[in-house]
């Protein structure tokens, strides 16, 4: 028995030195490590042995397998060693001045729908900005009427970071920003991505995108509210979309509501997507508290306004019959690869 394990372990050494690639590697692995190979034979013929002998034996053979695992690693760490450094040899010939090659892909279908939605209202007089993924705390809280401590925090499982500062659960932490930028009348949207520690469903994510959007002026109401809304959304989808306003609780705006739409996936028979309800919510949205025209100093008893914070996410799901919001996350390219370029 030391006899053939000696012979084996001398063969499994020539036959590794003179491989030269992993494919040839894995084959000897195989022949001698695999359910059929010269070692697994070994240890399958054991019970042929008396007690002493199956008890040396078996310490020779182990031996053996450790040995042929460990030169078989080896072997293979160094043909990657080789291969690398061949690619890094012949690296020095490659012609920088071929042209690239014509490689086409498409954009994401958020990135559709946010340029779609920005080109809309665009067309309706409101410039678009931009803003910050971490905020400090007075923007994404405070300034919007949430002062510390307020149980409004709780609706909003925020990512706070070492310094104090946080990833912004809402686009609505540019508010105040753009309030001071530009002061009152105003038209503005700004889109985002967005931020909440929340368990992940077929309608939810933590991480997402928003739009916000403002409108303040003289003698501005919900009608106002309403009549954009509803304009973006037939522009979208080509169609008169049905929509629902339920009153909602959100500090910085009074009053506030949900604006839901009728879910465009299922035809509003309910799905995984709706929760089964047949309505999306889409846009919690309100005229703008007053402690939140003041923060950006804007007189309230002179001007109004509303605000909503669309889900680009939820649109997106809506216009492309995306069933669960995790695909457009996944970075799977056979569930994205179906979004053409528009």
């Amino acid at each position: 028995m030391k006899e053939k394990i000696e012979q084996l372990k001398m063969r499994i050494a020539e036959e590794l030195q003179s491989a030269g690639d992993s494919e040839t590697v894995e084959k000897i692995r195989v022949a001698y490590l695999g359910k059929k190979g010269s070692v697994t034979e070994l240890l399958k013929g054991l019970k042929e042995l008396s007690g002493e002998e199956k008890k040396e034996a078996g310490q020779q053979i182990n031996a053996l397998k450790k040995y042929a695992e460990e030169h078989i690693s080896a072997r293979i760490a160094q043909i990657k060693a080789e291969e690398l450094q061949r690619q890094v040899d012949s690296a020095e010939e490659y012609d920088v001045t071929l042209p690239s090659r014509n490689v086409q892909g498409s954009y994401h279908p958020i990135t559709l729908v946010q340029r779609q939605v920005e080109e809309i209202f665009a067309s309706m007089g409101f410039t678009i900005e931009d803003y910050f993924e971490i905020v400090d705390d007075y923007h994404c809280f405070e300034a919007l009427n949430i002062p510390k401590h307020h149980p409004a925090r709780d609706m909003q499982d925020t990512y706070y970071l070492d310094n104090g500062q946080l990833l912004k659960t809402h686009t609505s932490a540019a508010q105040n920003a753009i309030m001071k930028k530009y002061g009152a009348p105003l038209r503005a949207i700004f889109p985002g991505r967005c931020f909440r520690n929340e368990s992940t469903d077929a309608c939810h994510e933590n991480t997402f995108f928003q739009m916000e959007g403002m409108m303040i002026d003289k003698d501005i109401s919900i009608s106002n509210l309403i009549y954009f809304m509803k304009t973006m959304l037939s522009h979208v989808f080509q169609q008169d979309i049905n929509v629902r306003l339920r009153p909602g609780f959100f500090p910085f705006v009074e009053p506030g509501f949900e604006l839901d739409i009728s879910c465009l996936i299922c035809g509003g028979e309910g799905c995984p997507s709706c929760k089964n309800s047949g309505w999306l919510e889409l846009c919690p949205c309100g005229m703008i508290h007053p402690n939140v025209l003041k923060a950006g100093g804007i007189d309230p008893e002179e001007y109004t306004g509303f605000a909503f914070g669309l889900g680009l996410t939820r649109l997106a799901m809506m216009k492309y019959g995306v069933k669960d919001i995790r695909d457009l996350n996944s970075g799977n390219l056979k569930a994205l690869s179906q979004f053409v370029h528009e």
